[in-house]
Formats: structure tokens, sequence, C-alpha cells
């Protein structure tokens, strides 16, 4: 098939300020396949939110069984390891094909028919808020579902159970840059397209591992670098990406805030900061000046275990570049100041005027394939859909309005993910419906988890494999893949996609949404959830969002589809969308400024001492992703790396694959060595994709961010020790009858680090 030229010149306008798409895009329907029987379905992949374009292969009798990447305008026909491998789960072996279901932990789980499930589903909710009240019964959604699915799991919350305990998985991501980004900017998304990083000039990446994490985003870092734009990445490790970069940070894991602080503290010091810019569109500088005045590179250097001269080589680059950008991910957002960190970020960019222009701007990078429209439609304990305050006296009048509801039933803010697992340990939460999560794996301070879990009265799960939360739960609900059904996400630039519906269900799944309305039906609510798919679904979202910030209104099926994506707000069908913020120097709030918030330094929660002098810190890599519940079950995956390990700096004396138990106030868990001069001699990271006992998050404090409410992930005091054997890597949870999938498990049980080197220095494999 002939296709036309893709253009690279990175003068061209990103998606949306002139056409909304670069002339690069291909509409679906230019797509054919060219085997026989073959159809190739136009869909996004399902992981993070860099959100590729890919087709998914569906052969004659309608399964897919493979994948093409796409000429997507976002990833232009590349895609990772885990792309690659995504529609590897649809017909996996360990599909969960009936409910299971059991009456007591201490039974076996049996499977069951759908009536009887959601019967007995509904009598438990029932009977725990007849007894406790409403707010007894707890629902916790995911980020990876798409806005439909976050939609309707709030507005079943509140309407259907009436309860205030609503949150969701994205708890664990983004809220801290959402936090911040509202503190400063009033609007909860990234400034620029990732197109706007091919005319940078300096490009700041701190506490992400792009490489590894995002690694069809690396195109545009290149694109960048062509061009001669310098790259400073901030990062404790040595990371791909970081080996690249002309300035490598490599400071002491919770101590960003001093180091953002000291740079600033040069800008002004030296005259390069934009004094116009900030006078025109900032309130709150002077705070900011006199706090940053308390951080000279001497005071942060000693602060941060990294040279002077480095703050003030950082200082003088990004200032000096006719446009910089800074983007951050969860590096520097998972911290109990997590907020503060990335205000430190923002602070920056303002200073020196590089907001709202191509090339110039700020950026978060969204983890989830929907962290960005996952908290925006109503999952998040305290927002209502469109973004609404759930505080607010006008947003609560307004969205009652839509639901057709009193404005005295819908409940007040409920508590955040980790606050939940507390009350459910002090029984003020009894019971609880989770879907699209596992925090069995992904919550910090294992321990704390699975007590809280096990003291719910009643737990129910919706997921397309059993994963350790629900091998724990008293119902488990086989829902859809997401090539089984269609729906929007909003990747990390807010721009909405379209996911497409490439096969039918295996017999005995249902989607997320017919097991919503299934529920509220036998809530007595069903006539608020009459909706027969994902459209009906949306149509009522954009509706509910239409004049709020985060605005869907202007945004159709159809236009997606034409399109291949629009970036809210986008308020009428005639919009063609918002892909870079603040272009003409206001914001979202109603002065129309930039609020810029004094940072102050603290230290991490967990103090360091004799017992515990180190720092660990945890992170993602290539091959897996989260909890790793669809990933560890796909082979090619698994082989490429089984097992999490510890990165270890060579002056510890370990050797490659030496059993090392890391030890922490919460637990220890004994990992093999990789040796690397890739990490600072005082800090050690563990991939945290895994379970107990070889989970990083038994070890993790569940410290939070007092603002966002995120836990404290990247730091905590831990030490080390010589061990005798290796903890071994549990095999995934499988359905009644089922036994775990040979081909991954071949390489889980290898007591060796992964032969792919992670950085400088990595002793490898003989």
């Amino acid at each position: 098939m002939t296709e036309p030229p893709v253009p690279l010149d990175p003068s061209l306008a990103p998606p949306g300020t002139r056409q909304f798409r670069d002339a690069g895009g291909i509409p679906a329907d230019r797509w054919h396949a060219d085997q026989e029987g073959e159809t190739l379905v136009p869909t996004h992949c399902c992981f993070c939110g860099v959100q590729c374009g890919m087709y998914l292969r569906v052969n004659a009798r309608g399964k897919v069984f493979g994948v093409e990447p796409r000429n997507h305008d976002i990833n232009r026909m590349r895609l990772c390891p885990k792309g690659i491998n995504a529609y590897q789960q649809v017909n996996h072996p360990d599909r969960l094909t009936a409910p299971l279901m059991r009456r007591s932990r201490d039974e076996p789980f049996s499977k069951t028919s759908w009536d009887e499930a959601l019967d007995f589903t509904a009598a438990e909710m029932q009977r725990i808020q007849a007894a406790y009240g409403n707010d007894a019964f707890g629902v916790l959604g995911g980020a990876s579902l798409s806005s439909e699915k976050t939609y309707l799991v709030g507005k079943f919350a509140r309407v259907a159970l009436k309860t205030r305990h609503v949150d969701y998985n994205g708890r664990l991501c983004m809220v801290s840059a959402a936090g911040a980004n509202k503190l400063a900017f009033g609007i909860d998304r990234a400034g620029n397209p990732f197109a706007d990083i091919l005319q940078t000039d300096c490009l700041l990446i701190a506490g992400s591992n792009v490489g590894e994490c995002f690694p069809v985003m690396t195109q545009y870092v290149w694109g960048a670098r062509d061009r001669g734009a310098t790259l400073i990445v901030v990062d404790p490790r040595e990371t791909a990406i970081a080996r690249t970069a002309d300035i490598h940070v490599a400071l002491k894991p919770g101590t960003d805030s001093a180091f953002f602080n000291a740079v600033l503290h040069v800008v002004i010091r030296e005259d390069l900061d934009d004094k116009s810019f900030v006078t025109r569109h900032a309130t709150g500088w002077e705070d900011v000046r006199d706090t940053v005045g308390q951080y000279p590179p001497e005071r942060a250097a000693e602060i941060c275990g990294i040279p002077e001269q480095q703050i003030v080589q950082v200082a003088r680059a990004f200032a000096r570049a006719p446009r910089a950008m800074a983007w951050h991910a969860r590096g520097i957002e998972h911290h109990s100041q997590g907020v503060e960190n990335c205000l430190s970020v923002v602070n920056l960019c303002v200073a020196t005027g590089n907001i709202g222009r191509p090339g110039a701007g700020y950026g978060t990078i969204t983890g989830q394939g929907n962290g960005q429209g996952g908290r925006e439609h109503g999952q998040k304990s305290d927002l209502l859909p469109g973004g609404r305050s759930i505080n607010d006296p006008e947003h609560r009048r307004q969205i009652c309005e839509i639901w057709g509801i009193d404005e005295a039933e819908l409940p007040p803010a409920g508590t955040s993910m980790m606050e939940m697992v507390w009350q459910m340990q002090h029984r003020e939460i009894r019971g609880l419906i989770g879907i699209c999560n596992n925090p069995f794996v992904s919550l910090p301070n294992y321990e704390v988890v699975k007590d809280g879990y096990d003291t719910l009265e009643f737990h129910a799960q919706f997921d397309f494999f059993l994963s350790e939360t629900a091998e724990n739960a008293h119902v488990v609900f086989p829902v859809t893949t997401w090539a089984e059904d269609e729906g929007v996400m909003a990747n990390a630039e807010a721009r909405v996609i379209k996911h497409n519906k490439a096969q039918e269900p295996p017999p005995g799944v249902r989607t997320d949404t017919w097991v919503i309305r299934q529920l509220a039906q036998r809530l007595g609510a069903g006539d608020k959830f009459d909706f027969t798919g994902s459209r009906d679904v949306f149509e009522e979202l954009r509706v509910a969002s239409a004049g709020t910030v985060n605005d869907y209104y202007g945004i159709t099926y159809e236009r997606l589809e034409e399109t291949g994506g629009i970036a809210w707000p986008c308020p009428s069908t005639d919009h063609p969308g918002t892909p870079r913020l603040f272009e003409d120097g206001r914001t979202y709030h109603p002065d129309g400024k930039i609020h810029l918030q004094a940072v102050e330094w603290r230290p991490p929660v967990d103090p360091y001492n004799d017992e515990y002098p180190m720092s660990l810190t945890t992170g993602r890599t290539v091959a897996h992703f989260l909890s790793g519940n669809q990933t560890r079950r796909l082979g090619g995956l698994v082989e490429q790396t089984p097992r999490p390990w510890i990165e270890i700096h060579p002056s510890h004396g370990f050797a490659n694959g030496d059993p090392v138990r890391v030890v922490t106030r919460r637990g220890s868990a004994v990992f093999p060595a990789l040796v690397t001069e890739a990490i600072r001699p005082d800090t050690f990271f563990v991939p945290y994709h895994w379970p107990f006992p070889t989970a990083a998050n038994a070890l993790t404090i569940d410290a939070l961010d007092p603002r966002s409410k995120i836990p404290e992930y990247k730091v905590c005091a831990c030490r080390i020790e010589r061990a005798e054997h290796i903890d071994e890597v549990p095999a995934p949870p499988t359905a009644p009858g089922h036994e775990a999938y040979p081909a991954a498990q071949v390489s889980r049980t290898d007591p060796l680090p992964p032969t792919s080197p992670q950085g400088r220095g990595t002793a490898e494999r003989s």
C-alpha cells in the first residue's frame, strides 16, 4: 500500500495549532489488511500515558492474534516491548471467564452464575450499609479504565451506593502533579503537547526514566537533541536517558525541592530571570524570591549530595536557553512533599518566562494509560465530573441536576486510597468493590494493606486476570480487556483518543459497564444507569463536563475517529481542541495569573539513623507495568525481566547475583544484586512489579503528602545485609482448575538479575 510521506520538520505546528492534526496523520480507513480474512482494527496501547497508536490483527474467526504499529502522530510506527506484547492478553489462557465466589475466605473459590454473584454482592452491600451506614461501603477504581468507566465508577458510588468513599489508583500516580497544576495554573494537565519538545533549546527531565517507562516518548527527546537542544536529567540513577544527558544531576532521593530552589536562586542572583514575564503574568513572586534566597548552591549541594557547580550549570543552561521545557514524573511526585516538588519546577519555568510557547513550557508525564482522563470525571474522592470540586455548592448543584438527584443525596468528599485502607483496618469501611487495581502489589507497606483487606466483611473485584488482590476477595467479576470494548482515554498531553473494539469477549465475560448497571439495578438505582454501552455513557459525560475547565463537550467519537485525537478543553464540535495552554498569557484562575507558591524543603518522613542509614527508591522497568498482573503473564516480557533485583553500587562489595537483604522499618526481602556504577553509593533501587515476598512495596512507607495524599514511594530509610538465599518470585494467581501459563514460568525462577544492561558499569552475566 502507498502512504503519504510523514513530515518530520520540527518547524511544523504541533497538532491542533493549525489544522489540529499534524500532516503526518493517516486516517484509519486508508489502511487495509493484506492477508485474506484478516482485519486491522485501529486502536491504542493499553499501557502507559503515551497511548501509542496500534492496529490489532483480527483473524477470520474474529480473534485478536497479533499487532502492528500504527502511523499515528503520537508514536509514528513505534511500539515498546509492552505494546508489542499487549495483544497476547486478549486470548490468554489465564483469562477469567466465569464469576468466582465464596461466602468466606476460609472457603476456596468456585465458579458461579452471574445472577448469583451479582445478587450476593448487592445483598452484602445492602446488609453492610443497613447495619453501619452508607459510608461503610467503599469503591476503588483505576486509571487504566476508559473515561466512560471512570465516570461510571464515581456516579455508581455516589448515586447507587450513596457513599462518600470512592477513590482510584491514580492516587498513587499523578495527584501531586495535579495538585501543583491546580494551585499554580487553575487547571490540571500538561501545558504543552509532546510535539513542542521538538522545538525546545533546553529540555529538563526530572524524576522520569523515560527510556524504560515511556520508551516511545524518547523519539521527542532525540528530536530535540538532533536540533542541538541541551538535555538535563535529574535522577538518583543514571538511567538510559540520563546516560545521554549533557547534565545528569544524581541527587539524593527526597531532596528535589532543595535542588530546584537552589537553581532558581542562581537564576535570580545572576539576573537571568524574566522580570517582565513574571510582573505581567504571576502573583506570589516576592515570597518565592525570598524563600529561594535561603537556598544558595552551597547549602543545596550539601542537602542533595551533588557538586555545587552542577546547580550553577543547570541554572545557566535552562535560563539562557531561548526556549526551555521541563517535564517530570513520579520521581519527584512520590514524596511526602510531592506537590511542593512539582511547584518548585513550576517556579523555575515561570521565573524564566518558559510558559505557553512552542518549545517553552511545562509538562507532567502520565504513568497509566488514562492517568490524565482517569481523574477528570469523578472517581477521585474530591472531584465530580468535569473536574468540579465536590465541596463547591454550585458544582454540586450542577451535577445533581444532570444526574437527576436531590442535592442532599450527594455525599461529601471521601478519603484517599491509602486512607481508605487505614479505615478498613479500623472497621470504618467494612465492604469494598475494587475495579482495575491491585493494591496488594501497588500500595506501600504491604502488611498494613493485607490487614486492611483481611478485615473487610465483604470484598469484590473486577478484573480479567486473577490478581493478588482479587485472590483475597469474596467475589471476582470477569470483565473485558481494552480490546473487547470501546472508549476514550486522555494521554499525557491531555489528548483524548479512542480505543476501538477488536473482538467479542469470551463467553461468560461482561463489560465493566454492564456489571455496574446490573448492580445499580439491584440497588434500586437502575434508572440512573440506563446505558447500553460506552457510547451512551460518553454522551452523558460530554454533557456533564460542558462549561468546566475539563470540557469534553465538543469531543465526539466521530471526531476522534477522524482526527486521531483532540486535546481538551474543547467546548464545541467546531472547536479544534487546546493542545497548548496559556498561549494568550492567561491561566484558568479568575485573575488569569499564575499563582506562584513558595516552597520550603523538608526531609523525608522516614528518618535515617545508624540502623537505617541508606535510601531505598523504587520504580518501573521496561518490560513490566504497574503491579505486573498483566505483564507477568506474557512469556516474552517475563523472559526479558523475570524477577526484581536490587541495583547496588560496587563500593558495597557485592558481586552480580549475590543475595542482598534489604531491611526497612516495615520488613525485609532478599533480591539478587545488580552491581552498577549507575546509582549513588548511598541509594538502592528495586523495581516494584512483583508481589510479596518479592514486593518492593513490602518495604516502602505509607507516609502521605498532606495535600495530594500520594505515598512516599521514592524514598525510605534502609540498610542492606548479606543473605544466603534469594526470595522466590511467586507465580501469578490463577482461577480454580487453571494452571500457571507455562510460557511465563520458565524464566521466573532464574536467580540472577536481568541480562539487559541497566546502566553504566553493570556487570554482565556469563
